[in-house]
Order: structure tokens, then C-alpha cells, then sequence
């Protein structure tokens, strides 16, 4: 099991940048791929982005491709999610989520979640 925080949201003008993080506790963050959602009002959780336990694979929503970068450092059990260009459709609360095995999209693979952070864009 891994314990998840999330830091980083904020408010931001349509085109700024924001970059989320979220800490892992454990020494077992390796072993995990990383996963982030998000979820807006009214909306069903939604998959943004993924990398794997090595960092050497890097999956997106083409809603985010081009503008948002995942990454992460396993020295400090940290995954990012740097985020360019942001669009008013961007608002929501941003989840982290960790996954052993499954597909990379679907929210029922992964095992642990942060509590969440909010990102609002303003037009």
C-alpha cells in the first residue's frame, strides 16, 4: 500500500502553467506505475495521464497531449504533472493513483489515491 499527497493546484489565467506533485510514502514507490485523474463538477473521474515504474513509458489523454508532461524522480518518491497551456476545460480536482498491474486508462486498476488537488483555470 502507498499513501499519496498531492500539492500544487491553485488558480491560474487560461494559458498559464501549473505543476502538480504528489508524494509518496513507502519504500516500495518503484514498483508502482503512476497514474493522474482528474475529476470536474457533474463529470465521471477521467484519465490524464500515466508513467511507469521506470519512467521510460509516458501514456496521455489526447485532451492533455502536447500540453501536459508526467514524470517522476523514485529518489524521492515523487511523481509530477507539469502542466502548459491550460484551458478553462482543465478545472478540476486532480487525483494521483498508484497501480500494480492493469491498463494504464481505467481508473479500477489502480489501487491507492491521494485526497486530491484543485486546479481552477479562469478565462
Amino acid at each position: 500500500q502507498v499513501q499519496l499527497v498531492e500539492s500544487g493546484g491553485g488558480l491560474v489565467q487560461a494559458g498559464g502553467s501549473l505543476r502538480l506533485s504528489c508524494a509518496a510514502s513507502g519504500r516500495t514507490f518503484a514498483s508502482y506505475a503512476m497514474g493522474w485523474f482528474r475529476q470536474a463538477p457533474g463529470q465521471k473521474r477521467e484519465f490524464v495521464a500515466d508513467i511507469s515504474r521506470g519512467g521510460y513509458s509516458t501514456y496521455y489523454a489526447d485532451s492533455v497531449k502536447g500540453r501536459f508532461t508526467i514524470s517522476r524522480d523514485n529518489a524521492k518518491n515523487t511523481v509530477y504533472l507539469q502542466m502548459n497551456s491550460l484551458k478553462p476545460e482543465d478545472t478540476a480536482v486532480y487525483y494521483c493513483a498508484s497501480r500494480r498491474s492493469g491498463t494504464y486508462y481505467d481508473a479500477a486498476s489502480y489501487t491507492d489515491w491521494g485526497q486530491g488537488t484543485q486546479v481552477t483555470v479562469s478565462s
